[in-house]
């Protein structure tokens, strides 16, 4: 599985945290829009009920679930497809233990656990149930960490919303003093302000992009444990082939297509 970094989502928020700046500075002054109040109240707020709302295990895998957000696993299936239909064409012509010599060549700890359960001669349902609990547990895993940062986007508006409450209050409560007023409208204001920004650049749309890395890779899982089953049951490579290219799209097909096209080109040249 590579490993490749992923600045898009730094580089969008800071792009988009620019914009609103450079907005501001349009109209007014920067400085305006700072409140040490609001920040107080919408941020720590926000994670003082946050750690109210998760267990310390989870919290603590925050830095972990940010990782993948910036260091993107990336799963090849063209190589994952061409790979099961050589693995296919070796098992039918030297039998399953010949793939022993396949496993250390494998990097997918998901692919690597089906294989070596097939090596082992494990009954086909039983790995499926293997996989199919894996994939589960894989799940449970990303799904905690989007729920925190769902939960985070959840909470800072309503932060926000109460940072309101307690400027107009103040504001309310000093209706003699003209100075009181400004004072208390201005973290009213930029509490909500704080907690609509930070929920709708920053928290949700990480809570989102990790959802979609989940199911991209839940997707890789259930493509390699259907091309192991298929090996297993000694299916023919071609038919392997067919069945997995359903897993890409018409335009990653076409491409895998060449390239079988051309392989089996070059092989016909060779014996030719």
């Amino acid at each position: 599985m590579n490993k490749k970094t992923n600045l898009l989502p730094l580089i969008a928020i800071f792009v988009g945290l620019t914009l609103i700046v450079w907005a501001i500075s349009l109209t007014g002054d920067v400085r305006g829009f700072y409140s040490f109040d609001g920040i107080i109240i919408t941020i720590f707020g926000s994670i003082a009920a946050l750690m109210v709302s998760f267990p310390l295990k989870v919290l603590k895998n925050i830095p972990n679930t940010l990782k993948v957000l910036f260091m993107a696993e990336q799963e090849d299936k063209h190589l994952l497809i061409v790979t099961f239909v050589e693995m296919a064409k070796k098992s039918r012509r030297d039998g399953l233990l010949s793939l022993e010599d396949d496993l250390e060549l494998v990097d997918n700890d998901f692919m690597k656990t089906g294989l070596q359960m097939i090596i082992d001669g494990v009954e086909p349902d039983v790995i499926k149930r293997v996989l199919e609990l894996k994939m589960e547990t894989m799940e449970r895993r990303h799904s905690s960490g989007q729920e925190v940062f769902l939960k985070f986007g959840e909470l800072a508006p309503a932060f926000g919303m109460l940072g309101t409450l307690i400027g107009l209050i103040t504001m309310l409560a000093k209706l003699d003093d003209p100075s009181a007023i400004g004072a208390g409208m201005a973290t009213a204001l930029l509490t909500t302000f704080y907690g609509s920004l930070l929920a709708n650049l920053i928290l949700l749309p990480i809570a989102f992009n990790l959802a979609e890395q989940s199911e991209s890779e839940l997707f890789i899982a259930e493509l390699i444990m259907d091309g192991l089953l298929e090996i297993q049951s000694g299916t023919n490579p071609r038919m392997i082939e067919e069945k997995l290219m359903n897993y890409l799209s018409p335009d990653e097909k076409h491409k895998l297509e060449s390239k079988f096209e051309a392989a089996e080109g070059n092989v016909a040249n060779e014996k030719i």
